[in-house]
């Protein structure tokens, strides 16, 4: 598989391990606001939990788990008490989307870049920030990639990456798009994209009050503890600069609302299975090897593995993490697909293995075979399973869902041909 296509592989920062201390934590430190508004959480031993790169956006540091915690569970404290749930869950996925719409001034969101939203104005430009490809590495990962005199390797891959998936999908790039980030400068708050959505006392003067303070936060476009989008920080700004009760104007004076953490349930999370098997296909009758070792449970639960081939056999334990069998002694091509159920005995998972076999090599007197198969016709009804010729190479049709794509939009599942055929039908 091409790497651009191998999408959530590394669900972990490369690495980097669950239980590696370290990771990502500098901004831990209870003497600074990152650390006050987004409190780590702490090991066993007492050391700040680590936050690398995790999920399908490699979400990184405590004061990014923070506050998309903050927006799934209406709590910072589920995901810095248990970062690991990124990488183990649906937030791995959650955790990309929740990046690509999330404004972080000065830097605008990247929804905001790619639907145009976000506009450069003359401060922008000057620092080199420019629409682009370019600008939304600056987003995701400037401060590492980008601003040198050349491309950083890092950046190269990215806008390699791009071009895959343009090709792919027969997008047309741009001649003139900046894919690159190079000599661009950091965003800053002159620029478009610092939008006014954090609460930042107001340093300036008033005539109103004894001692001139104004007793009131403003809007500004940098990241602090409170922001417009969350209720009742605006209170907590004012609280907190100028240690206040805060009455409303029918003279009710608003509760501390200083935040005290709801204490994390240790609730069950299903296991997540996994299979690794052989790269590519294996010849009919060999010794095959299935491994579920990489799956994984969040509460650390033992785990009971059960396997099922698709002639119904089962193979069930706490230790059948590995399996080994011979694969079918078939006459032609085939897939032989395999199920694992991973349990930790009130959760589970599934994961479907589809192993490819390729019949032994015939005799040097046989018939060659290859013209025995039908023609692939856009007419015909195809079934997972079924192979056909299509312009001299051989296709057989995936087993169900894929195959049900096997007989649609010619344009897209044609075998050989169409933008995305390889997602119906396996070249033998």
């Amino acid at each position: 598989i091409p790497e651009w296509r191998q999408a959530l592989v590394y669900l972990r920062e490369v690495g980097w391990t669950e239980g590696q201390k370290g990771g990502y934590n500098g901004e831990c430190n209870p003497d600074v606001w990152q650390g006050q508004t987004w409190p780590c959480g702490k090991d066993k031993d007492g050391d700040f939990l680590s936050y690398f790169g995790r999920g399908a956006k490699q979400l990184s540091y405590n004061y990014n788990y923070g506050p998309f915690s903050d927006a799934m569970y209406g709590d910072v404290r589920p995901l810095l008490d248990k970062p690991e749930l990124v990488a183990d869950t649906w937030m791995n996925l959650a955790s990309a989307v929740f990046f690509f719409v999330y404004p972080q001034p000065p830097k605008p969101s990247m929804l905001h870049v790619i639907d145009g939203t976000w506009q450069p104005n003359d401060r922008d430009k000057a620092n080199g920030l420019v629409s682009g490809f370019g600008v939304t590495i600056q987003i995701i990962n400037g401060g590492v990639e980008c601003g040198g005199a050349d491309e950083n390797a890092q950046s190269l891959n990215r806008i390699a990456y791009y071009k895959e998936f343009a090709n792919y999908l027969k997008v047309p790039v741009p001649a003139d798009e900046v894919l690159g980030c190079k000599k661009m400068k950091q965003f800053d708050e002159g620029g478009a994209g610092a939008l006014p959505i954090y609460w930042e006392q107001d340093w300036g003067w008033s005539a109103d009050t004894a001692d001139g303070k104004t007793y009131s936060c403003q809007l500004v476009g940098y990241q602090t503890p409170y922001t417009a989008f969350k209720e009742g920080d605006y209170t907590k700004c004012v609280q907190h600069y100028f240690n206040v009760n805060v009455v409303d104007d029918n003279g009710t004076t608003e509760p501390d609302v200083t935040p005290t953490p709801a204490p994390v349930t240790d609730e069950n999370v299903a296991p997540v299975a996994r299979i690794a098997g052989p790269v590519g296909a294996v010849e009919a009758g060999s010794q095959v090897s299935l491994s579920a070792e990489g799956s994984t449970d969040a509460n650390g639960d033992k785990l009971t593995y059960t396997w099922m081939s698709q002639d119904g056999k089962t193979l069930s334990g706490q230790d059948k993490a590995v399996v080994i069998f011979n694969a079918p002694d078939v006459t032609q091509n085939t897939q032989y697909v395999v199920n694992l159920t991973v349990s930790d005995g009130t959760l589970s998972s599934t994961a479907v293995y589809t192993l490819n076999v390729k019949a032994k090599a015939a005799a040097a007197d046989d018939e060659d075979k290859t013209t025995s198969y039908p023609a692939w016709s856009s007419s015909q009804k195809w079934n997972p399973g079924d192979i056909v010729n299509s312009n001299g190479a051989l296709y057989q049709c995936k087993p169900f869902p894929e195959g049900s794509w096997c007989n649609v939009a010619p344009a897209y599942y044609e075998p050989g041909v169409g933008i995305a055929w390889a997602d119906a039908w396996n070249a033998l």
